[in-house]
């Protein structure tokens, strides 16, 4: 059992249709038929959504999003058509909003791997391959991968695993020219995104993206190279072998794990709301994950 702890009241808005609560996106239609993706401040972890808010989280995530969309501009189209408040909005959405061409969206998380950790190491510690591909021996958490692999998976709903598949298994269900399309388009984007990243003392460990089509053409939707989607590492301290700092929901986990929550991982019962210095030392991970990769400073 697993899903949202206290599930939120959409906000009904003159003018918007509410099509759907994400775990942290709600997303609305406007009358031209655009979508309206406003990001929340809600933050999830072991597949639920916590009853505790990181404050300028959504700000965070869609910021940066847009300040990456910029820099791949050249690589892969987006969805962003626009980030004005929709008429009868609520000033907090200000920062929190895209309006979004409506796409046909492809049910496969799209994920690069340029280091091994997470999902993937404890597949490759099991077989030494990680979803089908066969990765040399001798590797540990943290290693850098002989060269960046797609490791897709299927989507899942609120609350349940997305589940790693192979290459093999995307072609088959969304056909050869869309899976070879995809496995293109996610590997260009991490290497341009891991080589901006490494210019700034990050490591960009792994990422996932979605894509859409907008007629024939591939385009990147959702959110992109966030904390959210992303594990990003301080250069300064990658060692190999053990578990690296990051630049997400590390501090929240750690709560969430260790003694001091109460909570067992393995129980059906929700986890509890975060102490206020763990909102804290999460809202300033993610800040300063914005500023070292824009070089703009949080206002």
């Amino acid at each position: 059992m697993s899903g949202f702890v206290e599930k939120p009241e959409p906000l009904q808005v003159p003018g918007l249709t509410h099509l759907h609560t994400g775990k942290v996106r709600e997303l609305y239609q406007n009358e031209a038929g655009d979508l309206v993706m406003v990001a929340s401040d809600r933050m999830s972890a072991y597949d639920w959504v916590l009853p505790t808010e990181i404050p300028d989280k959504g700000r965070v995530l869609t910021q940066l999003s847009l300040w990456w969309f910029d820099q791949l501009a050249d690589l892969i189209p987006n969805h962003v058509l626009g980030t004005e408040l929709p008429p009868g909005a609520p000033a907090d959405w200000a920062g929190r909003t895209l309006i979004c061409k409506s796409l046909q969206m492809v049910p496969v998380e799209c994920v690069a791997r340029g280091y091994l950790t997470g999902s993937g190491l404890l597949e490759y510690n099991e077989s030494r391959t990680v979803c089908g591909l066969a990765l040399p021996e001798g590797l540990v958490d943290g290693s850098e991968l002989p060269a960046p692999i797609f490791t897709p998976a299927t989507k899942a709903a609120v609350g349940e695993h997305d589940e790693n598949v192979s290459y093999e298994e995307v072609a088959r269900q969304v056909g050869a020219d869309t899976a070879a399309q995809l496995r293109q388009a996610t590997l260009a984007v991490y290497g341009r995104a891991r080589d901006i990243a490494r210019d700034r003392g990050i490591i960009l460990a792994d990422t996932k993206f979605e894509f859409g089509f907008d007629g024939e053409t591939l385009i990147a939707a959702d959110e992109v190279l966030t904390p959210d989607s992303s594990r990003f590492w301080p250069a300064e301290t990658w060692e190999p072998g053990r578990a690296q700092p990051s630049y997400d929901k590390q501090f929240v986990r750690d709560w969430l794990t260790g003694p001091e929550s109460g909570w067992d991982r393995k129980s059906e019962q929700p986890p509890p709301p975060l102490p206020q210095q763990v909102v804290d030392a999460t809202r300033a991970k993610y800040i300063e994950a914005y500023e070292r990769l824009t070089g703009l400073s949080w206002s």
